[in-house]
């Protein structure tokens, strides 16, 4: 290991980068590209029993190269395409709203992390970051004791005299928007606290001086230097929301379906494996939507800032 070491550390500037770049580049390859390329295959394929449940895409028998290439697992989805539209639509709009619930609880707390003193900072952040050295499973568990009806919250109303009878909490839209804010509300408050930790106070103090409000400020200075984060964040979590399949499970009701127990439901319950790698691939690209129109508006800011910028007398 030390030899390794050494090694890489006589060797140059830029093979010394490209090495750097060229492991993690590795590591996506071997462990989503390849997976996800492996998706992309058994959702063109046909089903069969055995293992695996599916006939191989493509190979060499006794009469020589063959293909089983179909697209009849997307003109399935296409033709029962009300099986799977409102668990896709149910799914997108409890990951919408709970990002909106995160936003809205995450900016101020970001704002105030930001502008706090070096040492309550990074406590602050340690508390932050503390949920995730916890089993999420086990966050879940706490809170499902929270929201039953003989649970501590109802309890607590029935003995302050707030409630004549325990409140339906559990398996309803309010119970997963709640899971949802406690999983990913870490996701939220990071990338807006590394935007607002590097707002330039003498400009708002600036603005202040020169006689806009607390409202202006925020209107005109805080909230544009802030969208870059607002985005970052709101796609940390609307993403992995989308495809949520614990949270549903544990805290919502049978109403509440979502995608990702369809994808658990065909690919464990009916082994039907190229169905459900359709369902997978036609979900990740939607969810490449929000992705690119966000590189196409950065790049679009990035453009207008750049053609904004004073020319340099020669």
């Amino acid at each position: 290991m030390r030899g390794l070491v050494r090694y890489v550390a006589h060797l140059p500037a830029v093979t010394g980068r490209r090495l750097v770049i060229a492991l993690p580049l590795i590591w996506l390859a071997v462990f989503f590209f390849l997976p996800l390329v492996e998706t992309l295959q058994v959702s063109f394929t046909t089903p069969r029993r055995g293992i695996p449940p599916y006939a191989p895409l493509w190979g060499f028998g006794d009469d020589g190269f063959f293909t089983n290439f179909t697209t009849g697992n997307y003109a399935l989805l296409l033709q029962y395409w009300s099986d799977y539209f409102g668990p896709a639509l149910n799914s997108i709009k409890l990951a919408f709203f709970s990002t909106l619930v995160c936003l809205a609880f995450a900016y101020p707390m970001a704002w105030w992390i930001a502008r706090s003193t070096e040492k309550w900072r990074t406590i602050l952040l340690v508390m932050v970051m503390l949920p995730f050295w916890t089993s999420s499973l086990l966050r879940l568990y706490a809170l499902i004791g929270l929201l039953n009806p003989n649970g501590f919250i109802n309890a607590a109303g029935l003995w302050l005299g707030l409630i004549d009878a325990p409140m339906q909490m559990m398996q309803t839209d309010f119970s997963i928007y709640i899971g949802m804010v406690l999983t990913y509300l870490p996701l939220m408050i990071l990338p807006l606290y590394a935007v607002m930790v590097r707002l330039d106070a003498d400009l708002l103090a600036a603005a202040a001086d020169l006689g806009a409000s607390g409202p202006e400020i925020f209107r005109t200075i805080i909230l544009p230097l802030t969208i870059p984060g607002i985005v970052a964040g709101s796609l940390l979590v609307f993403i992995p929301a989308v495809g949520e399949f614990v949270i549903p499970a544990l805290l919502g009701g049978p109403d509440q379906l979502m995608m990702g127990k369809v994808l658990w439901t065909e690919f464990f319950r009916n082994r039907d494996w190229p169905v459900a790698s359709a369902i997978a691939i036609l979900l990740l690209a939607i969810l490449t939507v929000p992705i690119i129109y966000a590189r196409y508006q950065d790049g679009r800011v990035t453009a207008t800032d750049r053609s904004e910028r004073p020319v340099e007398a020669k």
